[in-house]
């Protein structure tokens, strides 16, 4: 059961990845990254580094996400 959710937690931080890569707009490709992080604060917590993957989830996921929505908030959207 383990080795599929591995499986399934990798393969969605490869797609993820793709996917930012491949992303136009800025804002889609931030919250792309933020489910990166939080996955990967979820793949630490599995191998049993607590402290990194609570570092993962409060710095990954939520202060660069938030610092990098404020600065897309203060740039022009050209659709």
């Amino acid at each position: 059961m383990t080795s599929i959710l591995d499986f399934l937690l990798l393969s969605f931080l490869i797609l993820c990845a793709i996917a930012v890569a491949y992303t136009r707009d800025l804002l889609s490709a931030v919250v792309i990254f933020a489910a990166y992080s939080l996955v990967m604060a979820l793949i630490w917590q599995m191998l049993g580094a607590s402290d990194v993957a609570m570092t993962e989830a409060a710095l990954g996921a939520g202060v660069t996400s938030f610092l990098f929505i404020a600065t897309i908030s203060k740039t022009k959207r050209t659709e």
